[in-house]
């Protein structure tokens, strides 16, 4: 399917909302989950989590990048990516140690059944690059899931993408913490 991904302005809000849906954990998280920490994190409700990344959106600097099937002008997905520095989470997590503290992080993907298991990570992957390449990021890091040593996955466990994702688009791994989670970096220059 052809596809247009660009940063999720503020125009872009109501397609936001329809690939978050309304169940799921993207329908309760709306990429929150690595902005916020500890009681922060336990203590939110689904709408304050809505109500925080609409403001994100509303913001100077989108939070992520969005696709939309060019035909249909139907939004198919998401992803998150943004300054490291916007991420109290991975800025506290080891699966995240050793990484460049200046680097803009790719922390989720939310691709609405159906739309499944059609390269649209690898779009939406390509689109947060171009994005983060925009805004002068010069390293872009994540941390992948390696589904050859992971075992058995549900789609929500690749929340944040597959380890070959990240490696078609030419990310090199940093380090592992565990077999499932791959820190992976790509420079931008």
């Amino acid at each position: 399917m052809p596809l247009d991904v660009t940063p999720a302005t503020p125009d872009r809000w109501p397609d936001v909302l329809t690939v978050m849906g309304e169940r799921g954990d993207p329908s309760r998280c709306f990429c929150q989950y690595f902005r916020l920490r500890g009681k922060q994190w336990s203590d939110a409700s689904p709408a304050s989590h809505r109500d925080a990344l609409h403001s994100q959106v509303a913001s100077d600097l989108p939070p992520g990048v969005i696709a939309t099937d060019t035909d249909s002008g139907t939004p198919v997905g998401w992803c998150a990516v943004a300054p490291r520095s916007a991420y109290p989470r991975v800025e506290a997590s080891p699966n995240w140690r050793g990484g460049d503290p200046d680097a803009w992080a790719v922390t989720c993907f939310v691709v609405p059944v159906g739309h499944r298991r059609q390269g649209m990570a690898g779009e939406l992957l390509t689109g947060a690059i171009d994005f983060a390449r925009s805004q002068g990021a010069a390293v872009l890091e994540a941390c992948a899931v390696d589904t050859a040593q992971a075992g058995k996955l549900s789609a929500a466990d690749l929340y944040r993408g597959p380890l070959s994702v990240y490696l078609d688009a030419d990310f090199k791994e940093l380090s592992r913490t565990s077999p499932r989670w791959v820190l992976v970096s790509k420079s931008l220059h």
